[in-house]
């Protein structure tokens, strides 16, 4: 199939110019790059368009009934949620997203945030730049409790390639690892611990799962309470698993060891967000960056080239919507 002219809208959600886009210039003839893209301007920028690229920008009905020559929707992602699939479909247009592209980035993410979390570094960092070393009788500080992660236990919520990543490189720390049953289906799970179990006796619980309705709020007041008081959440899933709320309050009140979280329900988070409050204790939020190595974008470059490629050829590849 002969295509000619691609638009990719909000490229800034990708590259800061550290990327080598030549395998995405050299896969069509024409390109017109956009950083960024307001709902108002979708349409006049993808109206003549054969191939959009879009990372958050949403293609609607409406949008997609007003560019009649788009044939393909690379997502640069593997979340689904910004594109009507339905409506795409039906006009005969496919859909790809690109999956597994991050799996380092996240999983040495994840155990940034253990790391930092258990060994209390913010803390420590925040006491030598106050002149409290300076000032103490001691060689060390001791202030803020230290544990080691071998013979602990990690607790993981979704094991798909992420949550096995981790499991992976959790093992090499000497962890212990837990796996909570399926969210999706009933089938039997010999080697999977009901939930309740995985939140009650695990050190360090690491969320991995979809956001769908039923793990919409599935980390809740009342979850968080099966925790053990000095336990750990780590989140990069999707923001809206967790009750952030609850968890600000459960970290206020001591019932909860520490929160690591990368994502937020809203995003980029309004500046009252429950855990943009500068008075909880042993919580780091990190701007969802935890996907976000160089390595990782410039590995999804070359997959959306490389789904470029395959629909050109008939050789499809990551379609989502048939």
């Amino acid at each position: 199939m002969q295509i000619e002219h691609g638009v990719f809208l909000d490229l800034e959600t990708l590259d800061r110019g550290d990327l080598n886009l030549s395998p995405l210039k050299h896969a069509l003839p024409q390109w017109t790059f956009h950083d960024y893209t307001t709902p108002d301007q979708v349409v006049e920028r993808i109206c003549q368009a054969q191939v959009v690229i879009t990372n958050k920008v949403v293609l609607d009905r409406q949008v997609l009934l007003a560019a009649p020559q788009l044939k393909l929707v690379c997502l640069a992602a593997t979340g689904t949620n910004n594109v009507d699939l339905e409506a795409a479909a039906e006009q005969g247009i496919v859909v790809c997203n690109v999956r597994d592209y991050a799996t380092a980035s996240v999983v040495q993410h994840v155990f940034a945030l253990i790391l930092a979390l258990t060994v209390r570094l913010e803390a420590y960092q925040r006491d030598v730049r106050e002149g409290r070393w300076h000032a103490s009788r001691q060689f060390c500080l001791l202030d803020h409790p230290i544990h080691e992660l071998a013979g602990r236990r990690l607790g993981i919520i979704g094991y798909g390639v992420l949550g096995q990543a981790t499991a992976q490189l959790a093992r090499a720390f000497g962890l212990e690892v837990l796996v909570a049953e399926s969210l999706r289906d009933g089938s039997p799970q010999p080697d999977r611990l009901p939930l309740g179990d995985v939140l009650a006796t695990s050190d360090i619980v690491s969320l991995h799962c979809p956001l769908t309705p039923r793990t919409k709020g599935l980390i809740n007041a009342q979850r968080l309470a099966w925790m053990k008081p000095d336990a750990l959440l780590i989140n990069t899933a999707r923001g809206a698993v967790v009750d952030n709320q609850a968890l600000a309050q459960a970290l206020r009140e001591r019932r909860l060891g520490g929160a690591g979280i990368d994502v937020l329900e809203q995003e980029p988070p309004p500046a009252d967000h429950p855990l943009l409050a500068t008075d909880i204790p042993n919580l780091i939020v990190t701007p969802h960056v935890a996907w976000a190595a160089v390595e990782a974008r410039q590995r999804m470059v070359d997959a959306l080239a490389r789904n470029i490629a395959g629909f050109m050829t008939g050789d499809i590849t990551h379609q989502v919507n048939g």
